[in-house]
């Protein structure tokens, strides 16, 4: 399969990764001892590999570093990650405490054998099941209407392991009787904002990105206006994209850190708490109008359907 990149992804990620797994080597046997002692780690790192740009994504997390910080006692350490994979493997090894993933590289962590747990996902209001849509895009004034002129076509895609930049996007394909590896010269840009941008640019005929990356963040960043794309494909909804702990942690870090996502984390609680003045002030990744809401595991069985029908590699990790 002929698969280029936008952003010489394979080495970076190799990089990324090899440093958090080569780190993890010398961190993971004290996390064991320390889970095995019931007593905490001497800091907590958490995950996550962009959407956009690192140095907004970086902070994004700043609030929610803080309160992690000031209820547990913890220092965290933020790591933007250049792929899922890498974050799978480094919380695996266990230099990893707290990652941001999507649903797929959720579980194809969860069902690999990391020990995590989820803690919780974005949402716009408190009783919200949280979920989004992956969209198809190409160019104003392609003649691509449908998935079924992808065939042949360069397509952009994000990433192996992304949801919606590649697992439902190659459901899409299938269903309408083309290959996703075969059909089409695929391209992994990296990130949903280098998917879109791609084919605004011309490099990619058509792509995938999630529906508010499309919709609002690049339109409202500046980078591309209204009508430089058109959607020409939606996907099911998506289970929202969840945080999860490792288990390793000792149970009662654990439960702490499940309670903060699921009770602090959200711009009523923040507010109340002092860390922002009004709703409106708190500083949230994705822009969520409420915070973070409960999830399960079993919230994700929809995802594990979709990789039975795709037989994606990427669904073992």
């Amino acid at each position: 399969m002929h698969i280029r990149s936008l952003r010489s992804l394979t080495a970076a990620a190799a990089a990324v990764g090899t440093a958090l797994v080569l780190a993890a080597c010398g961190s993971s046997a004290d996390q064991s001892d320390s889970a095995a002692s019931g007593s905490g780690p001497d800091k907590l790192v958490l995950a996550s590999i962009p959407s956009e740009d690192s140095t907004s994504l970086q902070q994004e997390f700043a609030l929610v570093q803080k309160v992690i910080e000031d209820e547990t006692g913890i220092p965290v350490e933020f790591q933007n990650a250049t792929d899922y994979a890498a974050v799978i493997e480094a919380q695996r090894a266990g230099k990893v405490q707290i990652a941001v993933y999507g649903p797929f590289s959720y579980v194809t962590a969860r069902d690999g054998g990391v020990p995590i747990q989820p803690l919780g996902a974005f949402a716009d209001s408190a009783d919200e099941e949280p979920g989004y849509r992956s969209y198809a895009i190409v160019p104003a004034g392609s003649d691509i209407r449908t998935l079924d002129d992808f065939r042949g076509k360069t397509i952009c895609f994000v990433d192996p392991t992304s949801t919606s930049g590649y697992l439902y996007p190659s459901a899409g394909l299938l269903e309408a009787g083309i290959d996703p590896a075969k059909d089409v010269t695929p391209v992994f840009s990296g990130g949903h904002d280098a998917s879109v941008l791609a084919v605004v640019s011309g490099q990619c005929d058509a792509g995938f990105a999630f529906d508010t990356m499309v919709t609002k963040t690049l339109i409202d960043k500046g980078e591309i206006k209204n009508g430089d794309v058109s959607v020409i494909w939606e996907s099911e909804v998506i289970p929202g994209s969840p945080t999860a702990v490792s288990t390793t942690l000792p149970q009662e870090l654990v439960d702490q850190i499940t309670d903060i996502f699921r009770t602090k984390l959200n711009r009523p609680a923040l507010v109340e708490a002092g860390y922002c003045a009004s709703e409106a002030e708190c500083k949230l990744p994705a822009g969520t109008e409420f915070g973070y809401v409960s999830v399960d595991d079993e919230l994700y069985d929809g995802i594990r359907k979709v990789c039975d029908i795709t037989n994606s590699a990427s669904c073992v990790s």
